[in-house]
């Protein structure tokens, strides 16, 4: 069995592999008190995780709102400093880096942020936000940059004109575009999308996610994509990690994910998927209780208290994140080869959840 951090790639055996990430770990400390302030508690908002991207895929991360995804974003781009962990860029740990090197490799690692309103300045216009970039960088100024963000703006749907323009002037889907051409601006291998059309219309995230699949076609884009709606993570992602409560649960390819989900916390997850179709009936697994603080976590398994098959050891022993085949990753002591990847582990979890509805 191997662990998902693809520990293979480092050294160069896996010259595929863009990003690894081995053991990430955030805290955020709570301290109480205004003059002599004490840490009493921590916010375990990432708590030991691993995954690796290769290049030119797309790795969706899902789960419920306050999981850990955006954390585990702004971790591997080293906008936030982690508690523990590793984060490997082309076989180089990104926190081992001073101040300079750092700023060097921040053109190939760029976020497209989740709110469209706020993530761009008011009181620039859009050419000087997408050229900002460009100068800081020292790639263009001048005539060529002006060049250079007419491309990106055409690159992104928009006209040229548009760089005269403040964001005011933008519709939501507009603004996203602009987000997105000021992440291109440096020609970045990696990209970042923290919930990229979460705040938009329906009809114009799909607009968005077509673009995204443009662009990483044409400049061999490799995306982390971050978002809850499971349906926009089926349609971009290559491979798909799900999160619950700091710890990702369960990892696989984006086919084996979806029809044939092995812990039962994604189980649950894919049958509130809506089906478009008022002929097709799915049951749907109810989860009870409320997702745990995750100031003070439960021991074992962070799942048990919510799910219908735990068992003694899932209550006391953290289970291990392993391969049981495919590069299928499951963190669940119920998950063994030849056992749970069978039809009977979902209906068990189905009629075990109507029974605690019962």
């Amino acid at each position: 069995m191997t662990t998902a951090s693809g520990e293979e790639s480092r050294g160069g055996a896996r010259d595929d592999v863009l990003l690894e990430v081995k053991g990430l770990v955030k805290h955020f400390p709570i301290s109480r008190g205004i003059i002599f302030s004490r840490q009493v508690g921590a916010v375990k908002a990432v708590d030991g995780i691993d995954f690796f991207i290769r290049r030119g895929e797309t790795l969706g991360l899902v789960g419920e709102s306050g999981c850990g995804k955006s954390t585990t974003g702004r971790l591997v781009l080293r906008l936030l400093e982690p508690t523990r962990g590793e984060v490997y860029f082309e076989g180089q740990n990104i926190f081992h880096l001073g101040r300079e090197p750092m700023r060097r490799l921040r053109r190939q690692m760029q976020i497209i942020f989740q709110d469209p309103y706020a993530s761009l300045n008011p009181r620039m216009t859009v050419g000087d936000i997408i050229g900002e970039p460009l100068v800081i960088h020292g790639i263009a100024k001048g005539p060529a940059k002006e060049r250079r963000v007419r491309e990106l703006l055409e690159v992104v749907g928009l006209a040229a004109m548009h760089a005269r323009r403040y964001p005011h002037e933008f519709s939501g889907g507009q603004r996203q575009r602009i987000g997105i051409a000021r992440a291109l601006a440096v020609n970045p291998k990696l990209i970042v999308a923290d919930e990229p059309v979460s705040a938009l219309d329906v009809s114009i995230q799909a607009q968005v996610i077509n673009l995204l699949q443009d662009l990483q076609k044409e400049f061999g884009l490799t995306y982390l994509f971050i978002a809850h709606d499971l349906s926009v993570v089926k349609h971009i992602s290559n491979r798909v990690a799900v999160m619950y409560l700091g710890k990702i649960v369960e990892l696989a390819d984006k086919t084996e994910l979806f029809d044939d989900p092995l812990h039962p916390y994604t189980q649950a997850l894919m049958s509130a998927i809506p089906i478009p179709d008022p002929t097709v009936r799915r049951e749907r697994i109810i989860l009870q209780g409320d997702v745990p603080s995750p100031v003070n976590p439960p021991s074992g398994c962070r799942f048990h208290t919510r799910c219908p098959l735990a068992e003694e050891i899932c209550r006391v022993q953290e289970p291990p994140f392993v391969d049981l085949g495919n590069h299928h990753y499951v963190a669940c002591h119920l998950a063994k080869p030849g056992d749970i990847r069978t039809r009977g582990l979902a209906e068990k979890v189905k009629v075990a959840a109507a029974q605690r509805v019962a």
